[in-house]
């Protein structure tokens, strides 16, 4: 039965009013990249990796996070200590690698010598006498407060951090059949990408642009070919309710199981409900630095970094049971390859966004009834750069 225009109209998720997009130079002006940093990058949890790159007692990492350079150790009790990479005598790094383990107990200042516990207590100092008033409680490390959630790491540089599960979309809860902790980081793509953080996000919120960038995904995911993301981006699409192909109803192909070349299962699959398997993947996003995708037999993490107005790192991490990883006939290439390939066409497009924004006639651009995502991100955005 077809449902009529004003009923459809109601259901249909697009924009139906013409809406601007951002002004052009809030993807390139120093002064408002600053501000994003300090209202958005300092006050959300950022995703920093997984916590077996800091498996350890005494082992630790660094962070940068625009200017600031932060450290994290695993005390002595296995608890994740988060600290900015100062020391507070004259503000040195502590840690000027990587990652490593310390050699001791404790934080050594390669400067002075100034000791601190894993805590981030200052131990002793190395002067000969203290001035008066000087009082080694007084001067521990700044803090930066951390979070472990099921093998991942986020820390934030709000001195009141917000609640953590509130700041996934969907809730946390969502990847309770996945056994998160217990997966293995099989791959990682990390490049630059020369664009605004800002611009990826766009990206990842519309499939406008799936029909001509992403040829092979379109096939595997058949609404994606049409330009849609869901079956109501589409302003007709109560005259396909009945029909439960794919390039309707959204989902993979009917003979593709999962997100990889041949659209095959590669590893062992998850145990998941008949909904998440026919639809092939399950996004869970924490703006502004993470969307984790997971599959029917592997976990795709994107991480985001600004590294400027103009450019951002792209970290793709990809994580696998053990039981996969030890498959004798497993072929990681067969996800990889095809995975890699999608966020490597993201990635063109996104820097050809960019190209294109410094025009001077161009104050800004539109967006379309289906980028509906792409306005909610723009009202996010207005709404932290706001909040004091």
């Amino acid at each position: 039965m077809r449902t009529t225009p004003d009923a459809t109209e109601k259901q249909y998720n697009g924009l139906t009013v013409l809406t601007r997009g951002l002004p052009a130079e809030a993807y390139f002006d120093t002064g408002r990249h600053q501000l994003e940093l300090q209202r958005i990058w300092y006050r959300h949890w950022i995703y920093v990796g997984r916590s077996s790159e800091v498996p350890l007692p005494r082992a630790y990492r660094t962070f940068e996070l625009g200017d600031q350079r932060l450290m994290l150790v695993r005390d002595e009790h296995g608890v994740l200590q988060g600290f900015h990479n100062t020391c507070r005598h004259r503000g040195a790094a502590l840690c000027p690698e990587n990652s490593g383990v310390l050699r001791t107990g404790a934080i050594v200042c390669p400067y002075h010598a100034w000791t601190y516990s894993l805590q981030g207590d200052l131990l002793r100092t190395s002067s000969k006498r203290h001035a008066e008033g000087f009082e080694v409680a007084d001067y521990p490390l700044y803090r930066v407060p951390v979070h472990e959630w099921r093998g991942f790491v986020f820390v934030t540089l709000s001195e009141h951090p917000p609640p953590f599960a509130p700041s996934f979309d969907p809730l946390p809860q969502c990847f309770d059949a996945w056994p998160l902790e217990e997966l293995t980081t099989g791959h990682v793509l990390d490049k630059v990408i020369q664009c605004n953080w800002k611009i990826f996000w766009e990206n990842y919120n519309e499939c406008l642009h799936c029909p001509a960038v992403h040829p092979k995904l379109s096939q595997l995911v058949p609404i994606y070919g049409r330009g849609i993301m869901d079956e109501r981006d589409d302003p007709n699409w109560a005259h396909h309710a009945a029909d439960p192909h794919p390039k309707f109803k959204g989902g993979l192909r009917t003979d593709a199981s999962t997100w990889s070349l041949d659209g095959q299962v590669t590893g062992v699959p998850f145990p998941l409900s008949e909904k998440v398997r026919k639809e092939g993947a399950l996004y869970m996003t924490a703006l502004p630095s993470v969307f984790i995708v997971g599959h029917v037999d592997y976990v795709r993490v994107v991480r985001l970094r600004p590294l400027g107005p103009e450019r951002t790192e792209l970290k793709v991490e990809y994580l696998f049971s053990r039981e996969t990883l030890a498959h004798p006939r497993f072929d990681m290439r067969n996800i990889i390859e095809f995975t890699d390939l999608v966020m490597t066409e993201d990635a063109e497009v996104c820097e050809l966004n960019q190209r294109g924004l410094k025009a001077v006639p161009h104050v800004g651009g539109v967006v379309m009834p289906e980028e509906y995502l792409i306005r909610q991100f723009h009202e996010w955005i207005a709404a932290e750069l706001e909040r004091v």
